[in-house]
């Protein structure tokens, strides 16, 4: 959100209406990975803002740029909340084979009527699952993230979200408590007492200050993504005693970047050896 208000761009609708794409990514991305001064190593790509925007199914962007690193073993991971990442299925299980591709898929609530309300234009949670399956069904490794947790709005789904990835195939789970920085303190709190009863805005709101030392924000890299007092702990604990029971987080291993090779560019592999 803070490169959006640096850009000049609201975190509003602005976030959602003006993007900015990189039609040369891909051509960019082969001439990097085929430099001399490029030492392997994981790449994540879409750690804030989603590469699979629907603009994605006119641009490719996203799929040139795996096309690219699938050929040459670039080890790659993503975070989405879309399901057009199963277009990618291929390419994606392609990496996977060779301990190179991971996706992680976010979920916030499993209550229909809610997730619409708090993102209106991604997949729906059933959809979510489903993208869970069928990427483990390829072979690729899925991690979830649940986040963000919404004190007093979602925070007592925790349990059955756990045990829902786990049945669909996840191995892997983390949580992230909701953090409100910049213009998004005004814009989710306005959009509580519009979309959620006046009350319960209230409550929820307390609660966000009662993990956050009485702010909606902390900046401290110690608490931002957790919280802190007595409902973080609470959560952290849930979180243990749930990953353990459905058997999540028993398996952690490392994209790798051994069977990486330098792509050619033009056939002129030589001029990036410098």
């Amino acid at each position: 959100m803070a490169l959006t208000e640096f850009l000049g761009f609201s975190c509003g609708l602005d976030f959602e209406t003006k993007l900015m794409a990189k039609p040369d990514a891909p051509k960019l991305l082969r001439r990097e990975l085929a430099s001399r001064r490029w030492d392997p190593q994981p790449i994540i790509m879409s750690a804030i803002t989603d590469v699979y925007q629907p603009i994605e199914h006119k641009m490719r962007i996203t799929r040139q740029c795996l096309e690219v690193m699938a050929e040459c073993g670039q080890p790659v991971a993503t975070m989405t909340k879309s399901a057009l990442v199963l277009r990618d299925t291929d390419l994606w299980s392609k990496l996977a084979k060779i301990n190179a591709g991971r996706v992680t898929v976010t979920l916030v609530t499993m209550d229909s009527e809610l997730a619409q309300k708090l993102e209106p234009r991604a997949s729906s949670p059933a959809a979510r699952l489903r993208i869970i399956r069928e990427l483990t069904a390829a072979g690729v490794p899925v991690t979830v993230n649940v986040a963000p947790i919404i004190p007093g709005l979602t925070d007592s789904e925790l349990p059955g979200i756990l045990q829902a990835i786990s049945e669909a195939g996840a191995k892997q789970a983390a949580w992230v408590m909701l953090r409100l920085p910049y213009q998004l303190k005004d814009l989710f709190l306005d959009w509580l007492k519009r979309s959620v009863h006046p009350d319960r805005a209230r409550k929820v709101e307390s609660l966000i200050r009662q993990s956050r030392g009485g702010k909606l924000y902390e900046s401290s890299y110690a608490t931002r993504r957790r919280g802190r007092g007595e409902l973080a702990e609470q959560l952290a604990q849930t979180f243990d005693v749930f990953t353990r029971k459905y058997g999540l987080n028993r398996d952690i291993r490392a994209l790798s970047a051994a069977h990486f090779y330098r792509p050619e560019v033009g056939g002129q592999l030589k001029l990036f050896e410098q």
